[in-house]
């Protein structure tokens, strides 16, 4: 099911009098439960178009729908409000509160999701959420305690623990090794699949691709090959 699409989306910076084309007329959809690959060189315009999609910058021209609602026509509090309880974030590095413990993490996602649930049906969503990502026995560390492998699995719960319908990762790997890499890659997949979201993940590194449900391939500003895989 495409619920998210992107429509002649555009991007302009001025500098001065100059004004720089970033995109130039995006058409994207995602689907529920697969894996978009973003790939392209620098400079592609493949980081613009995710913040654009996540609503963390407005398109210059376009429509970024999302359930039928056009992100790009909203205020920045109705934005705020869709990123907060249906979007995800995972970037290159985990980005941990250095003095909340792994539990405390995820309890502060809820609270900036205005989660309704009570104190104990939190407390029962974070635990199934740190077992899911095989976090469960480090609860109460620190992230300074943590490996980065561990830290990026903490990370995740977090852009989860609210249930968002659209996960955006932005090089989630970027700062693991191989093997590492592999893991996280792995976990994000099998959450896609098993919670039916919706994931649009920026990389460079083509033995992540495999991971993937399809690749977006990016160059000058424009989509030059859309391919799904399997």
């Amino acid at each position: 099911m495409a619920f998210f699409t992107m429509d002649e989306v555009k991007k302009t910076f001025s500098n001065g009098e100059v004004e720089e084309n970033i995109l130039k007329g995006v058409n994207l959809t995602l689907h529920q439960g697969e894996i978009t690959a973003l790939v392209g060189a620098s400079g592609s315009g493949k980081s613009t178009l995710l913040t654009i999609a996540a609503g963390l910058q407005p398109a210059t021209d376009g429509k970024i729908l999302f359930e039928g609602n056009n992100l790009n026509a909203m205020n920045q509090e109705q934005v705020r409000q869709i990123r907060a309880s249906q979007f995800g974030f995972v970037f290159q590095f985990a980005h941990l509160v250095p003095f909340l413990t792994v539990e405390e993490q995820l309890q502060l996602m809820l609270n900036v999701s205005e989660s309704k649930q009570t104190k104990q049906e939190q407390k029962k969503e974070i635990d199934a959420i740190l077992k899911l990502v095989g976090m469960e026995h480090r609860k109460q560390a620190y992230p300074s305690s943590l490996s980065g492998g561990e830290k990026q699995r903490v990370a995740i719960a977090r852009a989860i623990i609210h249930k968002p319908k659209v996960l955006f990762a932005d090089e989630p790997t970027a700062s693991l090794d191989s093997k590492r890499s592999k893991d996280v890659m792995e976990l994000i997949r099998e959450l896609t699949k098993t919670l039916n979201i919706t994931t649009l993940m920026v990389t460079h590194d083509e033995e992540m691709l495999p991971f993937a449900d399809r690749i977006i391939k990016m160059s000058d500003g424009l989509i030059i090959q859309n391919e799904a895989l399997g």
